[in-house]
């Protein structure tokens, strides 16, 4: 019995996973992905696109469909996109068969509680220096939803979790150079998850302790494991209502920053040519996150993305912060701006984090006078933000009477007989109607 209002976020984070894969599906991360799917007699379809191939392939371009703009949603205690993995995993598996909509979703959120609460106990902020969360944990989470999707028994269960585990991976020097495998990261591990299930689905058995055995996860990543059973759904909370919808097209870390530096833009006006200074506070976590203290010079988009600064003095520079913004990288105003931006770690917002994820910027413009905007948290993506951006990407791909039609099913989904329609949904009308 799941709380109306899990059930309620399940339907808007799957909205905005496929607005963002509807939008994200010509960007050079989303074609390369497509272009290594291998083309079958039958089976699961990619978001937009069209072609039948294996449910492993279909789950890989989904995701990084899904994670092209780095707009994914957000869950912060463990540092981890958990929809990005968890959504292509599924609709990879109910196209299989028919398969509810309540089914679907308690699926994903089941998904999303293993994901989190493993990532809580998992990482630390020097293990997310090394290693990427929904690399680690994604693969896990969504095995985890796959077999309740499908009702596989607890053997069966224990079996794919722990073969999900053998294949937790995702390097954190990517953000260094800015390097793509990011885009890769939770393809990887929605591939994975899909062959973990059907492996135990066929009978294979893996260790039931590869977890917190003394050869497991935990003891691999040099962590203690956890004194108790990790129970999903502890004291009565779930874990996808911690989860935020990103505003930006940018990491986590830089949201709130972001945020408050297009908050002191609209204040500023014109004025804001005369900036002089700029600091940026933060929480700790978020400095010594890879990639994210970094003022440049950038040679590629995921730099960018991933930069406090870049994202603050653009959106200081331009009044916006949208996909355009990356593809002006050498901005003479932005550039202006990097080299009088200051980051620094803010201890009240420290301790904060990450309950609340704080952020605070504050400009000296030439005159001396002194303008600052705080922020004690993200403020998240509304839902009506959420609906509005899937239209507008929809539309351009599928049309707008099939993107109302879509959107409309994943309003009752929890009430609709077979969720395998909404990837059928997804397509053009003369692809999905076959």
């Amino acid at each position: 019995a799941l709380p109306p209002a899990a059930v309620a976020r399940a339907r808007i984070c799957l909205l905005d996973f496929l607005a963002c894969a509807f939008e994200a599906r010509d960007l050079p991360s989303s074609r390369q992905a497509i272009a290594v799917t291998r083309p079958a007699d039958r089976g699961p379809t990619v978001i937009g696109i069209g072609p039948v191939t294996t449910a492993a392939d279909a789950a890989f371009a989904n995701a990084a469909l899904g994670h092209g703009l780095v707009r994914e949603d957000m869950h912060a205690g463990s540092i981890g996109h958990h929809g990005v993995v968890v959504w292509p995993t599924l609709l990879a598996l109910a196209q299989r068969a028919p398969t509810s909509g309540a089914a679907f979703l308690a699926a994903a959120i089941v998904g999303y509680e293993a994901g989190a609460r493993l990532g809580r106990a998992l990482f630390s902020p020097t293990l997310a220096r090394l290693l990427r969360p929904t690399g680690i944990v994604g693969p896990i989470g969504a095995a985890l939803a796959g077999v309740r999707l499908l009702g596989l028994d607890v053997a069966r269960a224990a079996s794919a979790v722990a073969l999900a585990a053998n294949t937790s991976a995702g390097l954190n020097q990517w953000p260094h150079r800015g390097g793509s495998e990011m885009y890769f990261h939770p393809a990887f591990a929605a591939r994975n998850a899909v062959t973990a299930v059907e492996l135990a689905e066929a009978g294979a058995e893996a260790s039931e302790d590869a977890l917190e055995g003394e050869g497991g996860l935990f003891a691999a990543l040099r962590r203690e494991p956890p004194d108790r059973p990790l129970d999903l759904f502890a004291d009565g909370k779930v874990e996808i209502l911690a989860v935020y919808l990103k505003p930006l097209p940018a990491c986590n870390f830089a949201q709130t920053a972001c945020q408050a530096a297009l908050g002191l833009a609209r204040d500023l006006g014109t004025a804001r040519r005369d900036i002089e200074t700029v600091v940026v506070r933060v929480p700790d976590a978020a400095v010594r996150y890879p990639g994210c203290d970094f003022a440049g010079p950038f040679e590629r988009t995921l730099q960018a993305k991933m930069s406090i600064q870049f994202g603050v003095a653009a959106a200081l520079a331009r009044g916006a912060l949208d996909e355009d913004c990356y593809r002006h990288l050498d901005d003479a105003e932005i550039v202006r701006l990097l080299r009088v931006t200051t980051l620094e770690s803010d201890p009240l917002l420290t301790t904060a984090y990450p309950d609340r994820q704080g952020a605070e910027v504050e400009v000296t413009l030439r005159s001396g006078a002194r303008l600052g905007r705080r922020l004690d948290d993200v403020v998240a993506a509304t839902d009506d933000q959420v609906r509005l951006r899937f239209r507008r990407a929809a539309a351009t791909v599928i049309g707008e009477p099939r993107t109302a039609e879509l959107e409309q099913l994943v309003e009752v989904l929890d009430t609709a007989p077979d969720a395998g329609r909404v990837p059928a949904l997804c397509l053009p009308p003369h692809q999905g109607d076959r």
